[in-house]
């Protein structure tokens, strides 16, 4: 009998033991960088001949790895291999899915600051961020493992005399999961191990700026023994790659975390019936956000201007969840601005292997473009307390910007700038407040501040977020504990790491037998 799931912990690098450990891994990933990786499909590998470099952000002269680079060939091949493999992986029993997960989970727990140390140099995690990914990931495995058990069986219909009823929750096949860079492990392992332990067959296309702790990833399914094309590895680019296997009529069902755009893109490509193809493809999109944290006047200030802080520049803004927007009631505002802007003073800003460094840097040189553009703005329409500049020209570092005066129907508090910067926006009273926070085409993330029961009771009624938080940060969602998805423009609300996660890879069958 399993035990309960119960969250990963996470590491507490102040034990003198966590950090030597931490420090032996980063030397043996910084040993390793560079290398060449292939494709996998169904257990073939394929190297080269042309191959794409993952660099190190905060070091961007540094080559992480060199990934073999994926075709439309390989695409077509690797959706073949993985319906092929659908015939047999389907009938294998719910519980022999989970155990696969639950080794891999036991191993990357052993593992953790090798995977944590690989995206300090991939993506530029603090740390701290990196430990969280990795516990996210393991807490995926562990929570989805548990959830095939319960739903792999017989499920609950109203008995009728003279006959047998039963339902039963059956896989889709063939799933194509593109996940992203900024969660590259937790999200990845997220979709792809619930995919897998429903009994679905997978192409997993990784983000092309993370593909190193993807293989990290990929290499630990081989170690647990995952049959052959059960998971495939395909990195490449997403004209060639990401296209081929949404449009392929094979493919049953395609799992993204990205970019609205490209969500918007790949909802309108798998509506369309391609020849040979004979379902209607299901799709599972998490896209982006314009998250708020709320702060009224009764609200405690020092608390809201931490929470504020942490939910914004956590891993550089580069998170769905992140707080891009603090609404602040006019009464507090001049203080909460103060607040807000001498704790961001205070961050580091530098190359993350460094403990001491709260921040790293963004991921390439189109999101430092794109998000410094968006502090340009800021500089000429509103007024910059904290930041506003680039760093060191050794990586994509950008300052954290706190941006004050911000108008609620501006650019900067409309668009996701993805990045570290902070629009703060007066708002008249507590309705306005609201009306601010669900005036964009998002619904994600949002938090409340305030000592008010009647204005958090209003606010859970009328916020419309997909995750909404109470005197706290917007960002953290734990597995089993907040399933995370949003409304509108943020996605389909797929509630991950949620008990309705896995129906979303599987149909229900039901059959009768009259006696």
């Amino acid at each position: 009998m399993l035990p309960e799931f119960r969250n990963e912990p996470l590491t507490d690098f102040s034990r003198p033991e966590n950090k030597a450990a931490m420090e032996a891994a980063l030397h043996k990933v910084k040993a390793g960088l560079g290398k060449k990786y292939p494709v996998v499909i169904g257990g073939r590998r394929y190297n080269g001949p042309d191959y794409f470099k993952s660099l190190n952000p905060a070091r961007f002269a540094e080559v992480v790895g060199e990934f073999t680079k994926g075709t439309r060939e390989m695409a077509l091949e690797a959706i073949e291999i993985a319906a092929k493999t659908f015939d047999s992986w389907r009938f294998t029993a719910p519980e022999e899915r989970a155990r696969y997960l639950l080794k891999a989970a036991a191993i990357m727990r052993r593992r953790k600051f090798e995977f944590a140390a690989t995206m300090v140099y991939e993506v530029s995690k603090s740390w701290v961020e990196a430990d969280a990914d990795v516990a996210e990931a393991v807490d995926f495995l562990e929570f989805y493992a548990r959830e095939i058990m319960r739903l792999g069986v017989p499920q609950p219909v109203t008995a009728y005399p003279g006959e047998e009823n039963e339902l039963y929750y059956i896989p889709l096949g063939v799933c194509a999961v593109i996940p992203p860079w900024n969660f590259p492990l937790a999200i990845l392992v997220g979709m792809t191990s619930a995919a897998v332990v429903a009994g679905n067959t997978v192409v997993l296309k990784p983000a092309s700026t993370a593909p190193l702790i993807a293989w990290k990833f990929f290499e630990l399914m081989e170690e647990v023994m995952l049959p052959n094309g059960v998971l495939n590895f395909l990195p490449g680019p997403g004209a060639a790659i990401g296209d081929t296997i949404v449009d392929h009529p094979k493919t049953r069902l395609i799992a993204f975390t990205g970019s609205k755009e490209i969500g918007l893109r790949i909802q309108e490509h798998a509506a369309q019936v391609h020849p040979g193809q004979i379902w209607i493809k299901r799709t599972i999109l998490e896209m982006g956000g314009k998250d708020f944290i709320l702060v009224d006047e009764t609200a405690d200030l020092e608390a809201s201007a931490d929470s504020i802080v942490a939910s914004a520049f956590g891993f550089q803004g580069q998170k769905c969840s992140a707080c891009s927007r603090a609404i602040i009631h006019k009464k507090v505002y001049d203080q909460m601005v103060n607040k807000i802007a001498d704790r961001t003073k205070k961050l580091n800003i530098g190359e993350p292997e460094y403990p001491a460094n709260y921040m790293g840097a963004v991921i390439d040189a189109a999101a430092y473009e794109k998000i410094y553009s968006y502090i340009e703005i800021g500089k000429k329409e509103c007024r910059i307390v904290a930041g506003g500049e680039k760093g060191a020209k050794t990586g994509y570092f950008i300052e954290p910007t706190v941006i004050a005066d911000v108008q609620p129907d501006s650019r900067l508090a409309q668009e996701e700038i993805f990045g570290p910067v902070l629009a703060v926006i007066r708002c008249k009273d507590f309705n306005d407040g609201v009306a601010i926070a669900n005036g964009t085409e998002f619904g994600l993330t949002g938090a409340i501040f305030s000592r008010s029961r009647e204005r958090l009771e209003r606010g859970r009624r009328e916020l419309h977020c997909g995750n909404l938080y109470f005197n706290r940060k917007c960002t953290g969602a734990l597995v089993g504990v907040q399933p995370f998805g949003g409304f509108n423009m943020s996605g389909t609300d797929s509630k991950a790491g949620g008990r309705d996660y896995l129906l979303l890879f599987t149909q229900a069958k039901s059959v009768a037998e009259r006696f």
